[in-house]
């Protein structure tokens, strides 16, 4: 048996939130299982471990939570997700029902509707050769077109990015960020539990479909608007912050907006390789069903797991080159949506989003700058941007 490494770091700490490479160069170069005693919590980093504990329910399920609190012992802040907090057999039924609605003949249909919107939006958005990319077009873009498919009135929906980032600071620890969610989260469940009532959502649109597999037994009416609101909880920040990553990718990488407006075909390996890149989900926790040995260490039954996903998603062991965006990767294998039962259930509807709007900018944009600083926002477990100025030059002609 080895000696365990020990890193005093805190994952949370600004300073690392602001720039995780440090750390995350530290876990991959420490060893398979690294102890952070600051939480008593087990950091996994290179990517086979990563992908592998991410497929492995059995051994690290999610039903203790898959934030750094432990539903055996604390008492969730809202009922727990039946998608991302439970397990077979309760993850079961939800997930195939998830998994039909989001399916590619929900996303044919969507494709043309959806490019239409994109094209509005980007019309609109360069008649101004300057602006916040963040709040233009990677949050526009989302809140229009998302909460329209699942069905939800337009009224409010500015409440889904502040419930969204609490969410995600919650499965941190009881640090600032979470502090500073705290007194709208009441107003905001409230809200967002509202927008997945039978009676408030559009007929035809994924939330009336939740409910009318629960009218067919396949889910119980009490779980529809359980899985409702996963959709709203996990179907808007991340994506956001997936097409925010990809639009720093192009303004800094001019050359591959070259090649992808050479090729709009690529728009989909641009997204993936941007997530895999940024990585916007940076984390997630499981817990130890039982002792568990990785590598010639021994994780504790009942302890937490942290599981680096940006860290594998850039793991010189796995990737060649791993920091650079690059367009002629493959990046499939990354571990930004997951892996395993528990992996997005609406990553292909985020690439779909993702490829409208690449595609209508390619048609526009012959390239893109940053017009200034960009800021970014911190979060327990996303990785954002608050502000990305950009300014971009049009074809003189469009295509």
């Amino acid at each position: 048996m080895t000696t365990l490494p020990v890193l005093d770091a805190d994952p949370f700490a600004h300073d690392v939130l602001e720039d995780p490479v440090p750390l995350h160069t530290a876990l991959l170069a420490a060893g398979p299982v690294v102890h952070l005693p600051r939480y008593d919590v087990y950091a996994l980093a290179r990517h086979e471990h990563v992908h592998a504990a991410l497929a492995d329910w059995q051994s690290f399920p999610s039903g203790a939570g898959v934030g750094l609190s432990n539903f055996r012992h604390e008492k969730p802040w809202r009922p727990p997700s039946l998608l991302l907090e439970a397990d077979p057999p309760r993850h079961d039924a939800p997930r195939a029902v998830l998994t039909r609605i989001l399916g590619p003949r929900a996303l044919r249909r969507l494709r043309e509707r959806w490019s239409a919107e994109a094209e509005d939006l980007v019309e609109k958005v360069l008649a101004e050769h300057e602006f916040d990319a963040v709040t233009s077009l990677a949050e526009a873009f989302p809140l229009r077109v998302f909460p329209d498919a699942v069905g939800i009135p337009r009224e409010g929906r500015e409440n889904l990015l502040p419930y969204g980032d609490h969410l995600f600071n919650a499965f941190g620890p009881a640090n600032d960020l979470v502090a500073k969610g705290d007194p709208r989260v009441s107003e905001l469940t409230a809200w967002v539990d509202a927008q997945c009532r039978r009676e408030v959502l559009a007929d035809g649109g994924f939330g009336a479909q939740i409910w009318a597999a629960a009218d067919r037994g396949d889910i119980t009416c009490e779980q529809a608007p359980l899985v409702v609101r996963s959709l709203l909880s996990a179907g808007v920040d991340t994506t956001v912050h997936g097409l925010a990553a990809v639009l720093y990718a192009f303004a800094t990488h001019p050359e591959q907006w070259r090649r992808l407006r050479e090729d709009p075909g690529l728009a989909r390996v641009a997204f993936d390789e941007a997530v895999r890149w940024q990585s916007p989900v940076q984390t997630f926790f499981r817990t130890a069903d039982r002792d568990v040995p990785i590598g010639n260490e021994i994780i504790p039954e009942g302890k937490k797991i942290l599981m680096f996903l940006a860290a594998a998603n850039r793991d010189p062991r796995r990737w060649d080159d791993p920091d650079a965006f690059d367009l002629s990767r493959d990046p499939s294998g990354h571990v930004g949506f997951g892996m395993g039962i528990h992996q997005c259930v609406g990553q292909h509807v985020a690439r779909l989003e993702a490829e409208a709007l690449l595609i209508a900018l390619a048609r526009r944009v012959d390239r893109f700058e940053l017009a200034g600083t960009p800021r970014r926002h911190h979060n327990n477990t996303l990785r954002a941007w608050e502000s990305l100025p950009i300014r971009v030059h049009l074809e003189q002609r469009i295509r």
